[in-house]
């Protein structure tokens, strides 16, 4: 929910306040800050510190940074405030949602069933606060969303007390282990190596569906964008009731194939918007990218769960988190940026080009891993 609240209304709050200049830098600074605190804060769960209990403090920490950034940005204060106040909360909300895998995977009997039902209340709290945000605060470019944030993250702080407790299971006390940096051991396997790869690559695309989604949505016409960008969770929640049947049924390569596929499709119909004009089009691929999100990387995170020894799967999913969290959006947020600013003119022209050449990223994404990845029989990836 905290998410769902400020970042797809960002885009429009900066524009609101005057600070288009600013926009790829308040883009660039999570993923910058994801670099390392995923990976730290997954050791420190595999090693030191019970997730719950981490990740109910990380939380705590969060709610007061982004409520303090929001604040600076309505007062007028210089936006470097905003920016530093929102690199504090990125640090402290970088491991939350691989801890939140760890915490679930180790406790859920029937894994590829049971936890997508439980990472469904992600997609229900994101689809609660977009609506909440167009229709309720009425906040789609005001500062009030980042209100509302903080206190969503501060009540999520509140429920991590109640978690089942999730102590460490890691032996190691090297520092390479307490820094994270084990998890790097994973890229010696070509599989894993791949996997990485492709996902730091296909995050770099996903990152303008944040960015520049909403922007294009009230270039065609909409008057509640943000609202509007809950249709993706809308086909999330189908595709988390079905991922669990459809896990048990093919193999780990070919859902991810299939998801990188249909995200070139997703790309290649608000392409299609950009060249018509009809908002249908550029609707369809937000409701088409929920589905391409949960088969990529729901799955991915049941794949690490299954692959990964026990002393490593909070550092995995921390790795999980630097590529798809740190690397790749903070590259998506500075190609993006420039590829918009190149291609993109104030009279809302060129958004067919900008969402074509995204998509064809993608389908470099599914070339490479298509010929790369090799995979494991079924009776080998159950094991």
């Amino acid at each position: 929910m905290t998410p769902g609240f400020w970042l797809p209304a960002l885009t429009n709050i900066l524009r609101a306040e005057g600070l288009d200049g600013w926009i790829a830098t308040a883009f660039v600074v999570p993923p910058i800050c994801a670099l390392v605190s995923p990976l730290v804060g997954g050791a420190l769960a595999d090693q030191r510190i019970a997730a719950d209990r981490l990740f109910a403090w990380s939380s705590m920490v969060g709610a007061i940074a982004i409520a303090g950034a929001f604040g600076c940005l309505q007062a007028g204060f210089d936006p470097g405030w905003f920016i530093l106040l929102l690199a504090i909360y990125s640090i402290a909300s970088g491991p939350t949602w691989g801890l939140l895998a760890t915490i679930s995977l180790t406790h859920l009997a029937r894994k590829e069933n049971q936890y997508p039902q439980v990472r469904l209340g992600a997609t229900l709290g994101w689809m609660a606060a977009g609506v909440a945000t167009s229709y309720v605060l009425k906040a789609d470019t005001s500062p009030t969303a980042g209100y509302a944030a903080a206190v969503a993250k501060m009540l999520a702080a509140v429920c991590a007390l109640f978690l089942p407790r999730t102590p460490p299971l890691g032996l190691s006390r090297s520092w390479r282990s307490l820094a994270g940096l084990e998890a790097f051991r994973l890229l010696k396997q070509r599989d894993h190596c791949v996997f990485f790869l492709v996902t730091a690559l296909f995050s770099v695309p996903l990152t303008a569906f944040y960015m520049y989604s909403p922007e294009h949505l009230k270039v065609l016409g909409d008057a509640y964008p943000t609202a509007t960008m809950t249709i993706a969770q809308w086909s999330e929640i189908a595709a988390m009731l079905a991922i669990g049947g459809v896990m048990t049924r093919f193999r780990i390569k070919t859902l991810l194939s299939f998801a990188l596929a249909f995200s070139v499709v997703r790309f290649g119909m608000s392409a299609y918007a950009g060249w018509s004009g009809l908002i249908g089009w550029h609707i369809g691929g937000i409701a088409l990218h929920g589905v391409c999100y949960t088969f990529y990387f729901i799955t991915a995170q049941v794949f690490l769960d299954r692959r990964v020894g026990a002393d490593l799967k909070g550092q995995a999913q921390g790795l999980l988190g630097l590529v798809s969290a740190g690397l790749g959006p903070l590259a998506g947020a500075l190609f993006c940026g420039w590829l918009h600013d190149s291609l993109v003119t104030p009279d809302g022209e060129g958004w067919m080009s900008f969402w074509a050449i995204l998509a064809l990223l993608i389908a470099i994404c599914l070339g490479i891993f298509l010929r790369f990845y090799r995979g494991q029989a079924r009776q080998a990836e159950d094991g």
